[in-house]
């Protein structure tokens, strides 16, 4: 039989609640206490049992990551400061990808409710608000991540109208009058912020948005090379894209180099989202850079304090500074 608390604490020579409360990091106990505790339970392989632990305290110490692409680095990132804040407090994470999906969603909330975890963070594959009304009419805490949502709830986001406001301004500056966007599903809100970012620069330089210059599609790398080709084919062709995403930045790069322009001197580019340094030999992408890690980790420690304080009903909205990078991407329109 493996071994019980009751044995770690014979070993440990201490009585058996002391050795509870240090293996379970509950209620008092010394420094001495401590150590022979931790000391008995390793060398007997004492294993806790988290399942009966969880049916007396009514927490199962996990967290549910519902993140709609975990093989963008923008979200593994977020995924990395989510993971650091919750391995140090004792939760684990179960992730799960809903590929933008509502049906996705549905499905794996379902599937975490009946594992019965003790929290959410959310990233909405829409602006749909059934899925968190179902969250919070189950009393469950949550902070949604990355985007607004029509509704009370705890949020952490970066400022992604602001990021596309300075991007848009930029290449303004460097005499860029037809600006094509290569946009996301038009019903995420931080589509909807980024296309506003855009809006707001052209309208500050005396433009208006042209509809015919706003393209939407997938958040994927196929999506990015076809809105890509399609802008190349307007004409006149835009001077410069303004990819919403960092898979769609790629997919631009891939279809503009296939059509044998150069980037910047025959069309310039600038994008949402940096990326990993591992990924790239040379970044020359011009970038809105959002805090992914630093989101992460204020989506869980915002989290836990709603884990810990059941009492405080004021919501939070936690919106997070972007930061332009310029490089080689974004070059002056040749006239």
């Amino acid at each position: 039989m493996p071994p019980t608390i009751r044995d770690v604490a014979k070993h440990a020579g201490v009585a058996p609640i002391t050795a509870s409360r240090v293996l379970n990091r509950t209620g008092s106990f010394s420094e001495k206490a401590r150590t022979r505790v931790e000391k008995a339970a390793a060398e007997l392989g004492y294993v806790p049992n988290r399942i009966a632990q969880s049916l007396r305290s009514k927490r199962t110490n996990t967290i549910g990551l519902v993140l709609t692409d975990i093989t963008n680095p923008f979200w593994t990132t977020v995924a990395r400061g989510v993971e650091d804040v919750t391995s140090a407090s004792g939760y684990n994470v179960i992730v799960c990808n809903t590929d933008e999906s509502d049906t996705k969603q549905k499905q794996y909330i379902d599937i975490l409710l009946q594992t019965q975890v003790d929290g959410f963070l959310l990233v909405p594959a829409s602006n749909t608000i059934e899925d968190i009304t179902r969250i919070q009419n189950l009393n469950v805490p949550m902070v949604v991540l990355d985007r607004s949502v029509p509704i009370n709830v705890d949020v952490v986001r970066a400022d992604s109208e602001a990021g596309a406001y300075l991007l848009t301004k930029h290449l303004l500056e460097l005499g860029h009058r037809k600006i094509a966007v290569l946009s996301g599903p038009r019903n995420i809100s931080i589509m909807i912020d980024r296309i506003a970012g855009y809006a707001r620069a052209l309208k500050e330089f005396g433009l208006t948005a042209d509809e015919s210059l706003i393209l939407d599609n997938h958040l994927t790398l196929k999506a990015g090379s076809e809105m890509a080709q399609q802008a190349i084919q307007m004409n006149p062709r835009p001077t410069a894209l303004f990819a919403t995403n960092n898979f769609i930045a790629i997919g631009a790069i891939r279809a503009i180099q296939k059509a044998d322009l150069r980037i910047p001197e025959d069309i310039a580019l600038v994008g949402f989202d940096d990326l990993p340094e591992h990924m790239v030999i040379e970044p020359f992408l011009t970038v809105a850079s959002q805090p992914a890690y630093e989101m992460g980790k204020q989506a869980m420690e915002l989290l836990l304090n709603r884990l810990s304080d059941t009492d405080d009903t004021s919501y939070k909205e936690n919106i997070l500074p972007t930061s332009l990078i310029v490089r080689q991407s974004s070059g002056r329109p040749i006239c």
